[in-house]
């Protein structure tokens, strides 16, 4: 199969474009895609971040510190951008202005005004696709639990819970990072860095919360800053929101939990959907299982736990009997990415990455969210402005 040759840039060395770099190295995992990445040009502002990307990666042909002189690059024609949220609405603009095509991280954007700003370049070009990173939805197991969604499963929906949740920032010594910022990371804390994740399935779904009130926690308030001493963290560390939804056949409550502090997640997402024929839930914790309760009028009550087998989006060299891991999920949204990219509306599947749409509502979420904690009130959200 000859397959088409996108030739990426990436903005931002740091962990995440590290784990693209793997995984287009690893594309030869999977099966029958018609198109590849190659990472060409890289950018960061220190320069030995690029370093990595030279001494792992011979398709690098150039390294930059300043993205625009890699934007002038007439040989790339895609992006992955991850920089801190202070920097999206300047660079991501920059690129969708360039032409280029653009798979950028989360939140889109420090805070609502600067997303709709990223919005306004989105539809001045609309002929660049722009999506946003997330990729939890690719595992198995949440892909047959929005398989069963699709085809209503569940009867009435009694409730939804998603969440992400990690404790990496359990231990009070850990220095301080952007992410603890409001300049860099944005008011939204955790739910700016964590929430697209946990906001995408129900978005996706049409499960827009049509109000909101939010429990927000600053759990450890200082944190050694490198030189010494001790400064004031300044976002939210855990947040959990909740909602209700509406829709043109149901309503129900939603819980939306993003936390930096759980202890004994490593970094767990999931997503649980109980309803009155049907109850189910997906965990990054059990990556191989689902558990479901099938349920019909005065039967009996059982949860089953399934193994599900290495069933991927796009098919790979894997066999059912392996588990699927983080690494798995990334390769499969890139392939999502790459196949929008060269087949458009002719996808060879249909489950497509987070749109700028998707990351806006989680703007409207996380802005309203922001409202309930300052007020202690239930704040309604208006979709239709």
């Amino acid at each position: 199969m000859n397959k088409k040759i996108i030739r990426f840039g990436v903005i931002g060395c740091g962990l995440m474009g590290r784990e693209f770099a793997s995984a287009a190295a690893r594309w030869c995992h999977l099966t029958n895609m018609n198109s590849e990445p190659r990472i060409v040009a890289v950018c960061d502002a220190n320069p030995e971040a690029t370093q990595w990307f030279k001494n792992s990666l011979a398709s690098v042909e150039a390294t930059y510190t300043d993205y625009r002189e890699l934007l002038a690059n007439p040989t790339v024609d895609a992006i992955y951008c991850a920089v801190p949220h202070n920097l999206h609405a300047q660079i991501y603009i920059d690129i969708i202005e360039s032409g280029k095509h653009l798979l950028g991280e989360k939140p889109f954007g420090i805070d609502k005004e600067a997303n709709a700003l990223i919005t306004e370049a989105i539809s001045r070009n609309p002929n660049v696709i722009v999506r946003c990173s997330s990729e939890f939805p690719f595992f198995p197991g949440a892909q047959q639990i929005v398989q069963w969604v699709r085809e209503n499963k569940f009867g009435k929906i009694i409730e939804v819970e998603a969440g992400f949740w990690h404790s990496s920032d359990l231990d009070p010594t850990k220095p301080i990072n952007w992410k603890r910022r409001i300049a860099t990371n944005g008011e939204y804390g955790c739910m700016g860095d964590l929430g697209m994740h946990v906001l995408h399935l129900p978005i996706r779904l049409g499960w827009k919360p049509k109000s909101v009130r939010a429990l927000l926690s600053k759990i450890v308030p200082e944190r050694p800053d490198g030189k010494g001493e001790l400064v004031p963290c300044e976002t939210w560390d855990n947040a959990i929101l909740a909602c209700e939804v509406e829709t043109s056949t149901q309503q129900f409550p939603m819980v939306l939990s993003t936390k930096r502090i759980a202890p004994g997640h490593a970094n767990t997402w999931f997503i649980r959907i109980t309803g009155t024929e049907l109850s189910a839930e997906f965990t990054t914790k059990n990556p191989k299982q689902v558990a479901s309760l099938p349920y019909r009028s005065g039967g009996v009550q059982s949860w089953h736990i399934t193994d599900t087998p290495y069933k991927s989006a796009y098919g790979t060299i894997t066999g059912g009997i392996f588990e699927f891991g983080f690494s798995d999920s990334i390769l499969q949204m890139w392939a999502a990415f790459c196949d929008e990219l060269t087949n458009r509306a002719e996808m060879m599947q249909p489950f497509y990455c987070a749109t700028p749409e998707e990351a806006t509502s989680s703007h409207i979420v996380f802005t309203a969210a922001l409202e309930s904690s300052r007020t202690g009130q239930t704040i309604a959200l208006h979709w239709e402005e």
